[in-house]
């Protein structure tokens, strides 16, 4: 599980360096801030977890919520009191600033199978119904799709939510919100960055709103191709790694380059 002492001890944020996506307003309480985004989408920020972030994103006829942050209290109805229409709870990722206790609030989730191994660490008290996403389905929100392209690399089952139409999409920690922390290998990296800068170039997506969203920091194509060049020079040896001087979640060594940083282990070259 990803905790805030991990983000302020690799020296990624502090709080005077924080900053919020630009937006109106649309609900505040100690959890959590809702801003809107445009007309039918909304971020809200946690406090928790380096701004975890959670989206809302509305159709005509249903709306889907994208994560759950850390512990949000009441969020179903915080939801509700922004949108009147039926949500659908799906998630990034399996990890406890993405999937926490709110979660408990909807009767059921969707994520990708290949993080079921993190549920009973992370998850083991849901109670609703656990369903699974593939690769490359839509989901029709009416006047309004989400494709879902499987993105792993911080987690098996790392998920990205893709509108065509409006050009951008929802990348959870897929790409790192600015620091990854990299579970598996390099080249599981290359192969997801690839394909989402492949789908980035040929939808015109300009930017993916990331799993801590600080107001200044969406994943462009330009960041997810400087994330394989990176990944590149690390297996080739043309860049070693560095004592990572936390180590959170195993991953004792880091890069830092082309503006882009990764936390890893030494399996992650093999």
């Amino acid at each position: 599980m990803v905790t805030a002492a991990l983000f302020l001890c690799l020296g990624i944020v502090s709080s005077a360096q924080q900053s919020y996506p630009e937006g109106k307003e649309v609900f505040k309480n100690s959890d959590v801030v809702f801003r809107q985004i445009d007309e039918h989408t909304w971020v809200g920020t946690g406090n928790l977890v380096y701004n975890e972030s959670l989206y809302l994103v509305e159709g005509t006829d249903k709306a889907v919520l994208i994560d759950a942050g850390t512990k949000i209290k009441g969020l179903d109805g915080i939801v509700a009191a922004i949108t009147k229409k039926p949500v659908i709870m799906v998630a990034t990722h399996v990890h406890g600033d993405h999937t926490g206790s709110s979660i408990d609030r909807f009767p059921e989730i969707y994520i990708n199978p290949g993080d079921t191994v993190l549920i009973p660490q992370v998850m083991p008290g849901y109670k609703g119904k656990i369903r699974y996403l593939a690769d490359g389905e839509e989901i029709d929100l009416g006047d309004r799709k989400l494709e879902v392209v499987f993105t792993p690399g911080h987690t098996p089952g790392s998920t990205s939510f893709i509108d065509k139409d409006a050009g951008y999409g929802f990348s959870g920690d897929s790409f790192g919100s600015g620091n990854l922390l990299l579970s598996m290998n390099f080249s599981t990296l290359i192969s997801t960055c690839e394909k989402m800068s492949a789908i980035m170039q040929k939808y015109g997506i300009k930017n993916l709103f990331p799993g801590h969203y600080y107001g200044n920091n969406p994943e462009t194509k330009q960041r997810v191709d400087d994330m394989v060049t990176l990944s590149k020079d690390v297996l080739t040896g043309k860049v070693k790694g560095v004592e990572n001087p936390d180590g959170g979640m195993g991953l004792n060594l880091v890069i830092s380059d082309y503006g882009v940083r990764i936390n890893y282990n030494k399996k992650a070259i093999n």
